[in-house]
């Protein structure tokens, strides 16, 4: 164990096909040492062992030998009450929907059905890591991330200074397509008018100044936008405090296009200025973008 400061171990687990290999090699891009699938009950003689010059990344799941939800937890438990250690377990998330596709497209056998169908396994193996996930205090969801995305999404989440600072993503999307996964707080912005019923509007989003103005002038919007910044400052310095890593706002209405996106960037900004380390992300237009991309690569 490294003697000058903590010896921080990070469990990286999740559901198979959702990108656990790709996180745990980019973490050892980062300078973590690397250990894919150790047996659990191994873990006590590694810490008693030589001195870990670097910080720890462990990969795990369902083929470890040992592995199941109450172990990990456990385990999780007893590196907590270790001095000199500081452990963290980061959950690589993905929908069923999606795990279901990559398994069809690599013809690869599910860890848990290997002689049923994929369907079966992935959904086993999601029921087994309810209570993992629900205790993981980094979460990040795959489902439409490249593996280029998730590298640089975990470079993101996990630097340095991810201990003493709370890394806060804000967030737009469109209800049509569901809630995002991972997402701590959700507010609905489908009661202010909509620029979408505005011809000079429709085509442009809330990144526009034009549209942002449009939102801005509903009367409800200003009340709405201080007293949901007010919690937010009420509540992040309460998570970061108690050690959480990463808290993600979501704002949501009808096409993901207009309102959302205004209210995030400007709740992102405000979030910025006030010292807080923030990403945005806007689902929506982020798929927009990438079926224009693909359409223009398949048109040429």
């Amino acid at each position: 164990m490294k003697s000058d400061q903590h010896q921080r171990i990070i469990l990286l687990t999740g559901p198979s096909g959702a990108g656990r290999s790709t996180a745990i090699h980019a973490m050892e891009d980062l300078g973590f040492e690397a250990i894919d699938n150790l047996p659990l009950s191994l873990l006590p003689r590694l810490l008693d062992g030589p001195p870990i010059a670097r910080d720890l990344v462990l990969g795990l799941d369902v083929r470890n030998r040992d592995f199941s939800a109450n172990a990990l937890i456990e385990t999780l438990d007893n590196l907590q009450a270790l001095p000199g250690v500081t452990p963290e377990l980061l959950y690589i998330d993905c929908n069923a929907d999606v795990l279901l596709r990559r398994f069809s497209e690599t013809r690869r056998r599910h860890p848990l059905a290997p002689a049923e169908s994929p369907h079966q396994g992935v959904q086993r193996e999601l029921d087994l890591l309810v209570p993992i996930r629900a205790r993981a205090g980094i979460l990040i969801d795959s489902s439409d991330l490249t593996p280029h995305d998730l590298k640089a999404e975990v470079a993101r989440l996990i630097t340095p200074e991810v201990g003493a600072r709370l890394a806060v993503s804000v967030n737009s999307f469109s209800y049509k397509r569901g809630l995002p996964r991972g997402v701590d707080m959700v507010l609905d912005c489908r009661f202010l008018r909509n620029p979408y019923w505005e011809p000079a509007l429709r085509g442009l989003n809330g990144t526009s100044v034009g549209v942002a103005a449009y939102v801005g002038d509903d009367p409800r919007y200003q009340p709405f936008f201080e007293q949901t910044l007010g919690m937010a400052e009420l509540l992040l310095p309460a998570y970061r405090d108690e050690g959480k890593a990463h808290f993600a706002i979501g704002f949501g209405c009808t096409g993901g296009q207009h309102r959302s996106v205004a209210i995030a960037e400007k709740m992102a900004q405000a979030l910025a200025d006030r010292g807080w380390q923030v990403s945005t992300r806007h689902r929506e237009l982020e798929r927009a973008s990438s079926y224009g991309t693909r359409a223009a690569v398949d048109q040429g």
